[in-house]
């Protein structure tokens, strides 16, 4: 022990002179300040104290270290243009994307990665770790790890589907209102405040309660897929339409690809899947809706939108050429802000156990039902938090890091 505590605080001294001999006066400041903190720690925690110092910041410092090879990756295989963009990434950005691409890759690839099915049983009941279970096993007697592995593609997918779904309605909505403005720019409006005037989590309740019931049947899903994908096939519809002719076309495209959607949409999802995805899209449209008016609103009264309707171009014109070009750049900063909003709301629904429904590996779910482990010093149960409270960590690092960017702000 004695000599643990001789090397830690030499290799901090010697790091600290060395970056102060060096004039490096950040890592100098943040060596020293982690001698001074571990000092401390020392003195009123001991040698357990200390240790965890020294392996938190064995983590932190292994955790830079990949995402600079990680960021020096990117660069390497980015074009020249990305490239440049990605050098004045910060670490934090860097770890953000390390993150979410090993999710990805989990996600993708789980039924290769997981060595068990997400439902089989395969110990008894809250077995320990042993070789063949790295984490051991839940109250089922079902392996961890490859539930882990396959929480991460349906947690993640059902969050991704439902902030794209709300994306698409909410942006639509907010081009569509900012082109077109009077009574119908007042009633969208009047509408996204009505449903945002009621607390998320409360909604969600409602509306599962009302429709993850006895209704949640194949039949009610795909009625409601496909009455969903008729309103947002009518934004589109409004914004691009400018004949009779062309109304009763688009009509009918959009009928049979909201009848793909939804036939889609119960061929990938069951039916309580398919309702929380259309619950939290209806939830977080609005606010995409409050976002892209108000991004839209100021280029719409740009002179060359003026110009643009004096030459006679249409409404889809305008979003399409001109509108939606110059609101890209906080329009894909907001969609990490509403992917974690979505993420965190389906995680919480499921910890009720009114999200994603067993046997279906979810991380929410997962922390409700081994919530037992905690009373008895296991760990366990907070794996699953912690990988939903580090994704959520990684994708706002990398939304801070296109927020910073599209700013304009220079370091």
């Amino acid at each position: 022990m004695m000599i643990f505590v001789i090397l830690y605080f030499a290799l901090l001294l010697v790091l600290s002179c060395g970056a102060a001999y060096y004039n490096q006066r950040s890592a100098f400041l943040l060596l020293f300040s982690l001698t001074l903190v571990s000092l401390v720690v020392a003195i009123i925690g001991g040698i357990p104290g200390l240790r965890f110092i020294a392996i938190a910041a064995g983590m932190l410092l292994a955790a830079g270290m990949m995402s600079y090879a990680f960021r020096e990756f990117l660069t390497a295989l980015a074009s020249d243009e990305m490239a440049k963009e990605l050098r004045t990434a910060p670490l934090t950005a860097a770890f953000g994307m390390f993150v979410i691409f090993i999710v990805a890759v989990m996600g993708i690839f789980a039924p290769a990665i997981a060595p068990y099915g997400e439902a089989e049983i395969v110990s008894q009941a809250f077995a320990p770790p042993d070789n063949n279970m790295l984490l051991g096993a839940d109250q089922l007697g079902r392996d961890m790890f490859s539930r882990i592995i396959y929480g991460a593609r349906n947690t993640v997918a059902l969050a991704l589907c439902g902030t794209v779904l709300a994306f698409i309605l909410g942006a639509m909505a907010g081009l569509l209102a900012a082109t077109k403005g009077g009574y119908f720019d007042g009633f969208m409006g009047r509408m996204a405040d009505v449903i945002m005037s009621i607390p998320s989590l409360i909604f969600a309740l409602l509306m599962l309660s009302i429709f993850g019931g006895s209704l949640a049947s194949p039949q009610t899903s795909s009625w409601l897929l496909f009455g969903f994908a008729v309103v947002v096939g009518l934004l589109f519809l409004a914004a691009a339409a400018y004949s009779l002719v062309s109304w009763l076309i688009g009509a009918a495209i959009v009928a049979g690809v909201a009848f793909a959607f939804a036939l889609a949409g119960t061929t990938i999802f069951n039916a309580s899947e398919i309702i929380l995805i259309l619950v939290v899209a209806i939830i977080y449209s609005p606010r995409v809706f409050r976002l892209t008016r108000a991004v839209a609103g100021n280029v719409v009264v740009m002179d060359y939108i003026e110009a643009a309707k004096l030459r006679g171009e249409k409404n889809w014109y305008l979003i399409r050429r001109e509108i939606l070009p110059n609101s890209t750049a906080p329009l894909v900063a907001e969609f990490g802000l509403e992917f974690c909003f979505v993420f965190l709301l389906i995680a919480g629904l499921s910890f009720l156990g009114l999200g994603i429904q067993p046997p279906t590996a979810d991380w929410g779910s997962m922390v409700r039902e081994n919530a037992t482990l905690i009373s008895f010093g296991e760990i366990t149960p907070l794996i699953p938090a912690a990988a939903i409270a580090l994704l959520t960590v990684a994708v706002n690092f990398v939304v801070d890091w296109m927020l910073h960017r599209s700013s304009g702000l220079k370091e």
